[in-house]
């Protein structure tokens, strides 16, 4: 008698990465239409994502996607897991980095210098 596969099927890279920018930007309090602007698609794009259409891992749109998960992970982990916390930095004026937080990472410059200086500040610790 054969064996029965105990094994999950991998979970669909799409769905993980839209699932994952979802989930931070209701976390950090961030509106469909803010986290359409951070990953560069229309707000209709971001609806669609929230009723299941992943976001394909080789485009601009996923990889954007991965930084503002990049960006969510390490302020996470600075705040110690505080989403009150982490809101209030995101919404706070930020001197080293010229700027609101929630504002800047609206370009890719912006999101890319978020970033550096969370990843940064995570070295400090």
């Amino acid at each position: 008698m054969p064996a029965l596969s105990t094994r999950l099927p991998a979970p669909d890279p799409a769905f993980v990465i839209a699932k994952a920018a979802l989930s931070a930007a209701e976390r950090l309090g961030l509106t469909s239409r803010h986290l359409a602007a951070v990953i560069g698609v229309s707000e209709a794009s971001v609806s669609r994502m929230q009723r299941s259409r992943g976001v394909e891992p080789e485009t601009k749109e996923a990889e954007l996607a991965l930084m503002f998960i990049r960006l969510f992970r390490s302020l996470d982990a600075l705040v110690g897991g505080d989403d009150h916390k982490a809101r209030a930095w995101l919404h706070a004026m930020n001197d080293h980095l010229g700027g609101v937080p929630a504002d800047r990472i609206r370009t890719v410059e912006g999101l890319v210098d978020v970033v550096q200086y969370l990843d940064a500040m995570r070295g400090r610790l």
